[in-house]
């Protein structure tokens, strides 16, 4: 009897689960579909109306829902009659009851069952119903989803033909939503992008009003970089050498934060939210760097970006630091795909600091986004880029492309590593302060014999024609090179260089304080250790290049997207410091060489360390750019006007003639813009002679170009204050302009204002020069600029 029975039941309990695992999946398959639009893969933009097989779902679901009572039905007669066969069985009866409660209770699940399924099929057929109608509904906005005609959205229709023969091409779109239909073009083009106009019957959907800024949090200095440290990350040797270089330089960084914060004075100042997008050291470009750091490769860059995560920091801002293209692309919140959508949310960073690198990365993945945000960018850029090379029309007409150019951005949101090129913002690094210990210790301890070669790198000593000035050299001091090299393989120097290898940081500088000259061979150009060297008391002396180099003559600066011409090694030491600290003598010319040596072996120089290159120097700096640079908000000067009527006057100038009537100055009665930064009060404005460039006029005169004030120029009265005669005045796009042909008496005014530049001349025109002064040892910054 047992037997029988488990043999009975087995079979059929296996039966009823097999019919509700059909069941479920009948339901997942049937019902997936209608509900397709809920899942949370899917964008709220998507429209899907697919009702077919509305009613065959429902029948199945009845006939399923009648299947199950019939079965119930049946069951119960068989389980009454295999009781009551059993029960006959005389002594084989003595099998327990409750035997059989398992089989009762199973009926009642049957039962249950059951009636699920007849709920289930009930409201089923309510959803469906609801589905069709709207579905209706839905099927009849498509058919009228036509290209609207908005002469607001003119790239409407061309989007749209775009879209239909492309929309496949990235994920990204269907990500958002289009699945190749009219509504669905419409829909991303108008809410997602901003090409077309809104669906009027979209409003019920559309997305709710953004909810109001959280109110800013203000910055306070910060006493601790240990975070930072940890911000920064591992993996690398270029992060492993900056976090060295901030331990390293911590203390005078927490102190200088001390002094400022002093000299604001508790002046308010907003916490940005700032994203540290290391460009060239992620995988995607090369990290050429990397490898390099244990192998006298270029630190300048590393040392460089140590220096601004530890400013930004100290300053008190969130900062995020990526090194990689993943990263970015979470922090920026970028859609999966090929990078040709807008990002999914607004960005969260106030600002954006990155390289040449990263901001092709970001234009690669950002879509239309990147035009939108790409005022929040700073990008730092060593060699600085001049606005000829970054206006992309000008710069493709008139033969100024080049790989690293043409971004349309604000000039000043380029960022260089030195004052070079007044068009671009200078960002600097720091040099180590030293204290009256070490200062007199290095007085007392210089071997006045003692030189120092500029260079880590082999290469630098397989340049030709070095041979002649070190030979007079060797003449009288004791010449050191710090020139990495393999056991196996020592490098090529002289055989009367002592060379140390490459040494650590700390070891570096006590060369450095021990010796009386630093001596560079034409190349790195612009580096660091120069200033490092003056800052330990050691005399800087470099080539002089005749002719300058520059893009037109020297392989190094081909490409790159400025004309400067470096008359030196280091044009900073020699232009900004001078004498008696640096030396810029011919190489060529033996005997001024060997005079130079004799002269720097005599002289007494004290450690030197402009105040831009201390800590404090740069954490001014770096603070004023964050509080008054604001290129999203800033409006554009007008475009030039078009032909007036005689009854039109143009405003009068806020410029007048200075009291000695040689340049203009902002005049006393002209009204002030408090939020103008630079103040117009440090303004004045000159004429250049036909061959400078406004940054040499106005260096000249002891002040800095200052591209802000180009604006002010650019008017015909102007020149007319100025005593020039205009035959004739026009508006074109010209990097040199405003200017005036004095020969023919043509005047000329800016078109595009992208175009306003400190960079250039050329032997037909006198340019207007906008010039400022600047606070002694930093030049960035105006003397009322704080």
């Amino acid at each position: 009897m047992v037997r029988r029975c488990l043999v009975t039941l087995r079979p059929f309990r296996i039966f009823v689960l097999g019919i509700g695992f059909f069941t479920l999946c009948f339901l997942m398959t049937s019902l997936g579909g209608q509900f397709s639009a809920k899942r949370l893969g899917d964008s709220p933009f998507t429209i899907r109306t697919e009702v077919m097989g509305a009613l065959e779902s429902r029948g199945v679901l009845r006939r399923m829902s009648d299947m199950l009572e019939m079965l119930m039905k049946r069951m119960d007669i068989l389980a009454r009659l295999e009781n009551s066969s059993d029960f006959h069985k005389g002594d084989e009866a003595r099998f327990p009851l409750d035997r059989f409660q398992p089989a009762a209770g199973l009926m009642e699940r049957i039962q249950a069952i059951a009636q699920n399924v007849s709920d289930i099929a009930i409201k089923v057929d309510q959803i469906l119903r609801n589905s069709l109608l709207n579905g209706k509904v839905v099927e009849g906005r498509r058919d009228q989803c036509e290209v609207p005609r908005d002469p607001k959205y003119p790239d409407c229709a061309g989007k749209v033909e775009w879209m239909r023969a492309r929309w496949t091409s990235d994920p990204c779109y269907a990500f958002f939503g289009v699945d190749g239909t009219e509504c669905s073009f419409l829909i991303y083009l108008s809410e997602v992008e901003w090409f077309c106009p809104p669906l009027p019957w979209r409003n019920q959907t559309a997305a709710l009003p953004s909810p109001p800024p959280l109110p800013r949090v203000q910055a306070a200095f910060q006493s601790d970089l240990a975070h930072l440290l940890e911000l920064i990350g591992t993996g690398k040797e270029s992060l492993s050498f900056m976090k060295k270089r901030i331990r390293h330089l911590a203390q005078q960084w927490l102190r200088a934060a001390r002094r400022l914060e002093q000299k604001l004075k508790g002046r308010q100042r907003d916490q940005k939210h700032i994203l540290i997008h290391i460009g060239f050291l992620t995988e995607e470009s090369g990290d050429v760097f990397s490898p390099r750091v244990l192998k006298g490769g270029p630190l300048g860059e590393m040392v460089q970006w140590a220096d601004i995560l530890a400013a930004l920091f100290l300053l008190g801002h969130s900062l995020r630091v990526t090194v990689s293209l993943k990263e970015l692309q979470s922090h920026l919140g970028v859609p999966p795909g090929r990078g040709n959508c807008p990002l999914t949310s607004p960005l969260p960073f106030d600002l954006i600091y990155t390289d040449y690198h990263g901001l092709q990365q970001m234009k690669q993945h950002m879509g239309l986004s990147f035009k939108k945000y790409r005022c929040r960018v700073r990008v730092i850029d060593t060699f600085g880029t001049e606005p000829a090379y970054n206006h992309e029309e000008y710069a493709t007409l008139r033969g100024y492309r080049t790989n690293w150019g043409y971004w349309n951005l604000q000039p000043t949101q380029f960022m260089t590593m030195f004052p070079h090129t007044p068009d671009n913002s200078f960002m600097g690094f720091v040099s180590e302060e030293l204290n009256k210990t070490e200062r007199q210790f290095i007085k007392s301890n210089k071997v006045s014999s003692m030189a120092v070669v500029y260079g880590k790198e082999a290469s630098i000593w397989k340049v030709g024609g070095k041979e002649k000035f070190l030979a007079i050299l060797n003449k009288y001091m004791e010449i050191h090179g710090t020139v990495y090299y393999e056991t196996q393989r020592p490098p090529e120097v002289p055989a009367f260089v002592k060379n140390h290898g490459l040494l650590p940081q700390h070891e570096f500088q006590q060369l450095l304080r021990k010796a009386k000259l630093f001596i560079g061979f034409g190349f790195p150009y612009e580096g660091p250790a120069p200033l490092e060297a003056i800052a330990n008391g050691c005399v800087f002396l470099q080539a002089r290049f005749s002719p300058p180099h520059s893009s037109l003559n020297h392989e190094f600066f081909r490409g790159k997207p400025t004309s400067r011409e470096v008359s030196s090694q280091h044009p900073y030491a020699e232009d900004f410091i001078g004498k008696p600290h640096v030396w810029t003598v011919d190489y060529n010319n033996s005997e001024e060489f060997e005079a130079a040596i004799k002269t720097i072996m005599r002289t007494q120089v004290d450690p030197y360390l402009p105040y831009e290159y201390t800590c404090e120097g740069m954490l001014e700096r770096i603070q004023a750019y964050i509080q008054h640079q604001d290129f999203c908000t800033t409006s554009s000067p007008p475009l030039p006007p078009k032909a007036k009527s005689p009854a039109m006057q143009s405003p009068p100038s806020p410029l007048a003639l200075s009291p000695n009537a040689t340049h203009l100055v902002w005049s006393p009665s002209a009204s002030r813009d408090p939020r103008a930064w630079p103040p117009v009060d440090s303004l004045q404005v000159w004429v250049s002679e036909t061959r400078h460039s406004c940054t040499e006029t106005c260096r000249r005169r002891g002040l800095v170009c200052e591209p802000t004030f180009f604006r002010f120029l650019n008017k015909k009265e102007v020149f007319l204050q100025l005593s020039i005669a205009c035959d004739s005045t026009e508006y074109e796009m010209n990097h040199l302009y405003p200017a005036v042909a004095e020969n023919v008496h043509e005047c000329y005014l800016q078109k595009e204002p992208l175009l306003f530049s400190c960079a250039g001349y050329n032997t037909k025109y006198r340019r207007l020069c906008p010039c400022r002064d600047y606070r002694k040892g930093q030049v960035a910054l105006c003397r009322d600029c704080l």
